[in-house]
């Protein structure tokens, strides 16, 4: 045997190595279709648990930190600025035109209060945020997320809002702000709670506030309410409106049902009625039915001295304005 020979032999017999083992759960490998902070992940990402501590840790400890932020009543947080400046563009262009003393730069957020100011910092860090935190700053979060551009914080607070923070006695405050911080969803949804609950929304205090701050605004909602009202009033009168469509189409086909057919018991007179005939599939009939004997029978005819022959003359008179073969049509008066 060849040696060229010997040695594709012993390649065709090797086993090819087993693939190395998936990672375990210390890895945290989060695949399509999980959910994080209530919004779906796209793709894939392998920051665990651990990562995310790690980076809340370094916020809490300020290892090597370089920026100073000043909220109200001189309060003091401690950040980095390569974190701060990935995260928000707007802090990126202020840490640039920040002066301070050797590597240290500051910043000021005011307005806010301290707490607030440090959970957002700290979902910059992490992207993660309490939900007790959520629930006692989520407007000023909000805010915050506008102003230093935070979309990730900024659909996380309206997320919040929409689907249990929004109540009939802040929502006057939440819809001017969302006009304000540039959320048009937000906002829809609290236009939609004032016109839906208006009554008990007037009477707020957040209402009447906004009738001293901002009389326009006031103005526009009342006009959309009663906006809203009219075209609830409209769309009842096209529903009237069908209905009765509906009722005359259906005495229109038992019309010509009866005095073409017949039915159980009244018909053309050379009709043949059965005890076994087939139930009628026409619900006006029973109706009709009544209102026939009743004209044929009644003795003041003439329209407009009994009111039941008034409407049998107008159903007669709506059919002979439809009918379209009035030389063959069955149905007294048609022609």
């Amino acid at each position: 045997m060849k040696m060229d020979d010997a040695y594709e032999g012993s390649l065709s017999k090797s086993v090819a190595p087993a693939a190395p083992p998936l990672p375990g759960p210390a890895t945290s490998y989060h695949q399509k279709g999980l959910v994080m902070n209530g919004l779906p992940l796209r793709g894939y990402s392998c920051v665990s648990t651990a990562a995310k501590d790690l980076w809340e840790r370094l916020f809490d400890s300020g290892y090597k930190a370089d920026v100073t932020i000043y909220t109200d009543y001189n309060g003091i947080i401690y950040a980095h600025a390569n974190v701060l400046g990935m995260a928000s563009p707007v802090m990126k262009g202020m840490l640039n035109q920040s002066k301070g003393h050797g590597r240290w730069r500051s910043l000021s957020i005011h307005g806010v209060p301290q707490d607030a100011v440090r959970v957002f910092i700290r979902f910059l860090y992490s992207s993660c945020s309490e939900k007790a935190d959520m629930e006692d700053y989520v407007l000023h979060l909000l805010v915050l997320s506008h102003v230093f551009v935070v979309p990730q914080l900024k659909r996380e607070c309206e997320r919040q809002l929409e689907h249990g923070l929004l109540s009939t006695e802040n929502v006057v405050d939440i819809f001017q702000l969302a006009l304000l911080c540039d959320a048009p969803r937000l906002s829809l949804v609290c236009h939609r709670m004032i016109l839906k609950n208006f009554k008990v929304v007037s009477d707020s205090e957040g209402w009447k506030a906004m009738m001293q701050s901002h009389p326009v605004l006031e103005k526009e909602l009342v006009e959309s309410v009663l906006d809203e009202d009219h075209k609830q009033k409209e769309r009842i009168r096209k529903l009237k409106e069908r209905k009765i469509y509906l009722q005359l189409y259906e005495a229109m086909e038992a019309l010509v049902h009866i005095c073409r057919d017949g039915c159980k018991t009244i018909g053309p007179h050379d009709k043949d009625f059965k005890e076994d005939q087939a139930p009628c599939n026409y619900t006006a009939c029973k109706g009709l039915e009544l209102l026939v004997r009743h004209f044929a029978g009644c003795r003041l005819r003439i329209p407009g001295k009994c009111s039941h022959c008034k409407r049998m003359w107008q159903l007669l008179e709506l059919h002979s304005r439809l009918c379209d073969d009035s030389d063959v049509c069955r149905v007294p008066l048609c022609r």
